[in-house]
């Protein structure tokens, strides 16, 4: 499909009357991984601080996968954001030529210190003296490839340790709010922007951090699964228990906050709440009710919640818990393209809509937007494989 083409088929699906320059979307589907990414890093590193900070002991086995996962996508966090630049080679200007009264221009800052103090340090702390144990059992290569890991810091001291356990401790309690500033700032860059009634307000950080938390959980919980599954180890069910019951918890107060926040809208009722209504009854319909509502919260909710009054067999509640996960992971999507792409189909004429189509045979954006989506699977392998966290278990027992 050429340029004029795709102009064609934009004016056809027109609806109303809208400004010129409002014909094409400025953010596709790569914005909407964009936020979807970095609420699952600060998911994972919340739940991974529910175990260390608050000593919830069922969810020990689900720690270090918690930390490699939150890595894992940390890692690609920025890349769809720079592929949808027009020149990506110039992205790091950001960062030597910070402007500190843009929010886009501080999360590179923000980004790096995640990444770099938050995440790497807590990790290389906890795996410390497993790496030491690894580099001398190995042999060859690997042995040295621990060795580098360790920083050549080879001391395996009881004293080492317990000051390996206080850092890394800090650090988490660090991380904590560090994780809040990470997504809560992604959902402070669309409240912030006046202009659109639909992303302006004032929940919109606490909305996308709480929504964080649900979809890393949700992702933990799966991966906790389908890893100890392929390991053919038997799956601890307390484990998957609690944490479904966190999910359970945290996802009440997502959607309380997102009620609130409609039930506001609802009830100012300002210039901006016909068009609106007409957006969330209209082209947002499928997305907001059916999939974000229904699949993401309506269907989790009223599962979990059958089972915490009556739990069904072992067997069944893995299948359910599989199902909820992902149904949850869907729905989070979806609020993240209701809130990105849905913002930007009505006119700030408030008097008509244009339309976004995910182009999924030519489109460059649904296929990096996959790409960005997968590749951190492929880096958890492999730091699963490098830091097995089933062996770091072994070696400190």
């Amino acid at each position: 499909m050429n340029k004029y083409e795709s102009l064609y088929e934009a004016l056809a699906n027109l609806d109303g009357y809208i400004y010129p320059n409002e014909i094409a979307l400025n953010w596709d589907l790569l914005i909407v991984m964009y936020p979807y990414i970095t609420g699952l890093v600060a998911g994972a590193f919340i739940l991974a601080s529910l175990n260390r900070v608050f000593a919830i002991k069922a969810l020990r086995p689900t720690y270090e996968i918690s930390l490699l996962t939150a890595l894992s996508f940390m890692l690609v966090a920025t890349m769809p954001l720079i592929t949808h630049l027009g020149q990506p080679w110039r992205f790091y200007e950001m960062l030597v030529t910070p402007h500190l009264t843009s929010a886009m221009a501080i999360f590179g800052f923000v980004y790096l210190w995640y990444l770099m103090v938050v995440l790497l340090l807590e990790i290389w702390f906890d795996y410390r003296y497993d790496m030491v144990i690894w580099s001398k059992q190995k042999k060859g290569f690997m042995s040295f490839v621990y060795k580098v890991l360790t920083l050549w810091v080879l001391d395996t001291s009881p004293q080492s340790r317990r000051t390996d356990e206080k850092i890394g401790y800090f650090i988490t309690v660090v991380g904590i709010p560090s994780a809040f500033l990470l997504h809560g700032y992604v959902g402070f860059i669309f409240g912030s922007i006046k202009a659109n009634p639909w992303w302006s307000t004032v929940m919109m950080p606490v909305i996308f951090l709480f929504s964080a938390m649900v979809s890393g959980i949700a992702l933990v919980m799966f991966i906790y699964m389908v890893v100890t599954y392929l390991r053919k180890q038997k799956i601890d069910m307390n484990t998957v228990d609690t944490i479904s019951k966190y999910l359970f918890y945290i996802l009440i107060i997502d959607f309380s906050l997102e009620s609130l926040d409609q039930i506001h809208r609802i009830y100012e009722a300002d210039e901006s709440f016909d068009i609106l209504k007409i957006l969330v009854h209209g082209k947002l319909f499928f997305t907001f009710f059916i999939m974000q509502i229904g699949v993401g919260v309506i269907i989790p909710l009223l599962t979990m919640g059958t089972m915490m009054i009556k739990k069904p067999r072992e067997k069944i509640r893995k299948i359910l818990y599989l199902i909820i996960s992902i149904c949850v992971l869907v729905g989070i999507f979806y609020m993240r393209w209701n809130v990105v792409i849905g913002g930007q189909l009505f006119s700030k004429s408030f008097y008509g809509f244009t339309s976004y189509k995910v182009d999924m045979i030519s489109g460059s954006g649904f296929w990096l937007s996959l790409l960005w989506f997968i590749i951190p699977f492929f880096i958890l392998a492999f730091l699963l494989w490098l830091l097995p966290p089933w062996k770091k278990k072994e070696s400190i027992h």
